[in-house]
């Protein structure tokens, strides 16, 4: 399970200590639904690695002075044009092979 980078090991006071943001930064990156913590069977919430690393992107991209909301929009943006430039290579591939 540990492997797994989505699997919710982490407390918010764990997750928030490992990537330098208050609790109450990453409540406001749920709220702005850059990602939905898990919840406990008690209501607590989790974290995954995955999530810890986007919200250290968030905190370094709001440390640049960028709004919250807008920090969640580039990100989400930025990994759109990732996904579409890895599409594009792909069907490349068999073009430049023929």
């Amino acid at each position: 399970m540990l492997d797994d980078e989505h699997y919710p090991a982490y407390t918010m006071g764990r997750a928030a200590e490992m990537t330098g943001v208050s609790q109450d930064f990453l409540r406001r990156l749920e709220k702005a639904r850059l990602f939905s913590p898990f919840r406990s069977a008690g209501g607590h919430r989790r974290y995954s690695r995955h999530q810890l690393r986007l919200a250290a992107r968030a905190r370094v991209i709001v440390g640049q002075g960028i709004a919250l909301e807008a920090a969640c929009r580039i990100m989400f943006l930025e990994d759109q044009l990732q996904e579409a430039l890895q599409r594009n290579h792909r069907h490349q591939r068999p073009a430049q092979a023929a």
